[in-house]
């Protein structure tokens, strides 16, 4: 079965094409992010109208990267949700029009449930049941998953999610867009420097007794430093070194006390924050002295992406035949939608 995914939740349009049998065929990627870096952050009505532009073309070029015709299609995956609604209408409209012409299924995928299958894509891929930590730009979650659709959400952040917090906190330090990853880069500099960082910054609710998070309050502490001090590069390094260690430490005492909790031995780390070199090396290390494994997507497979789209639709369909289940194309997107309630038919 050949599968097209379809990636529009945000401001990266992705494609890509997913055999049962063979794995990922081919995929493309093209990022926004020089045209929304010139407003400092995402415009939504940028975004969308650049996603028509670019899916045509990238899905010629997938399909050609596969040596596949259109015809050769057996199904359509796109995301429905959660993101910007005019990204998400630009991926499902072109998915359901696309599927009504191929006489073919198509099937809406949450995002996260891309990101926290994505792992699967690696030459080491986990087993179910595990436990999954998603963090992006717009989601912080830690879940039990015992199997495609059948997940429990352990906590979540109470306000900014993660790769929100390291954004706001690059801006706050002049890091400029997109913040994340620059403020992960001079981090990672001043570590290799050797040398200790003056600044010590909270870890919130790290002793709170449950799975959830919270970022607000590092934001406002790197504030309070920042009005404090003059902002010079080696200011900047430290206190982005500073940051960046309070937010590794958390994340990693949390996830490892879910893995104790529900006695699973492999962790799945997801999403755009999954790319930090830091988080990765604390995780793997702790688990690895608690006789855990922790599995991450490679690393272009770690921001949005079609390939984690395709991949999660391709095991949507496989479950609904084995189940017997008919497969209705629904024209909807949903901005909004809980990880834990998406068997729930789309306005029901």
């Amino acid at each position: 079965m050949f599968v097209l995914g379809i990636e529009t939740s945000c401001d990266d349009t992705g494609i890509a094409i997913y055999q049962t049998k063979r794995g990922l065929l081919s995929h493309a990627l093209y990022s926004q992010t020089k045209m929304h870096s010139e407003y400092g952050g995402v415009v939504p009505e940028l975004a969308s109208r650049d996603h028509i532009r670019r899916v045509l073309p990238l899905v010629k070029q997938t399909l050609a990267a596969a040596k596949l015709d259109l015809k050769d299609l057996n199904a359509i995956a796109y995301t429905q949700g959660p993101g910007l609604a005019g990204s998400l209408l630009v991926g499902s409209s072109f998915a359901v029009a696309l599927s009504f012409a191929l006489k073919i299924p198509a099937l809406g995928v949450h995002h996260l449930e891309g990101h926290l299958l994505s792992p699967l894509l690696s030459a080491t891929a986990p087993a179910f049941p595990f436990v999954a930590l998603l963090v992006s730009g717009g989601h912080t979650q830690l879940l039990k998953v015992n199997g495609v659709g059948q997940y429990k959400l352990l906590g979540e952040t109470v306000d900014d999610a993660v790769g929100e917090a390291f954004d706001k906190t690059a801006k706050l330090l002049g890091l400029g867009y997109p913040g994340g990853p620059a403020l992960s880069k001079l981090a990672d500099e001043f570590s290799k420097s050797g040398k200790a960082s003056h600044f010590k910054l909270p870890r919130p609710m790290l002793h709170s007794g449950d799975f959830n998070f919270s970022f607000s309050g590092l934001k406002t502490a790197v504030l309070s430093l920042s009005n404090k001090h003059e902002i010079t590069r080696q200011t900047q390094a430290e206190i982005a070194f500073a940051f960046q260690e309070a937010v590794v430490d958390i994340l990693t005492k949390k996830s490892l006390a879910a893995l104790i909790q529900t006695g699973f031995t492999q962790l799945v780390v997801a999403g755009g924050v999954s790319a930090n070199r830091q988080l990765r090396e604390s995780l793997s290390q702790c688990a690895k002295k608690m006789g855990a494994t922790v599995f991450y997507p490679n690393l272009e497979f770690c921001m949005d992406n079609g390939a984690m789209i395709a991949l999660a639709g391709a095991m949507r369909l496989q479950k609904s035949i084995s189940r017997n289940q008919p497969l209705v194309n629904n024209f909807t997107v949903r901005p909004r939608w809980d990880m834990e309630t998406q068997e729930t038919p789309p306005n029901k």
